[in-house]
């Protein structure tokens, strides 16, 4: 795991892009892209929310590809709760299985729960390090 800095979206084409979610569906079949880098990713993508909603009713609350470039990364079951460091560990074994079965070179990911949601580095960090090798950064502002 390689540690950066910068603008997630700088690397946008280069890099495999993950987007830190939450499990929650709207009533109009979207999901809830409520702060951060989701919202960020939703502002750019605009039917980033509808794919993201149909594909978390169909399968759950899990690391998927969107398509675009966009990997989905849970770290919460719903924009109400706090992070769950649990769903982020199974979010990083499904990631890491995805970029192998996708053959990703290069995954950046945002230091999931540490923005918005509250959690400490120290405490994210090395539920990670146990997943990600040389083909994942996290990058912090």
């Amino acid at each position: 795991m390689i540690e950066i800095q910068g603008n997630l979206w700088d690397h946008y084409g280069k890099k495999i892009i993950a987007v830190t979610t939450n499990g929650l569906v709207s009533k109009s079949g979207k999901a809830v892209l409520g702060n951060g880098c989701a919202r960020q990713a939703g502002e750019r993508f605009p039917d980033l929310a509808r794919k993201l909603g149909t594909l978390l009713a169909e399968q759950g609350n899990h690391a998927m590809y969107l398509g675009d470039g966009i990997v989905n990364f849970p770290v919460e079951h719903s924009p109400y709760e706090n992070p769950d460091l649990r769903l982020i560990e199974r979010s990083a074994r499904e990631l890491v299985a995805l970029a192998d079965a996708m053959g990703w070179k290069m995954v950046l990911v945002p230091r999931p729960g540490c923005g918005g949601g509250g959690l400490s580095w120290k405490d994210v960090r090395p539920v990670l390090e146990k997943y990600f090798d040389d083909r994942f950064s996290v990058i912090s502002l």
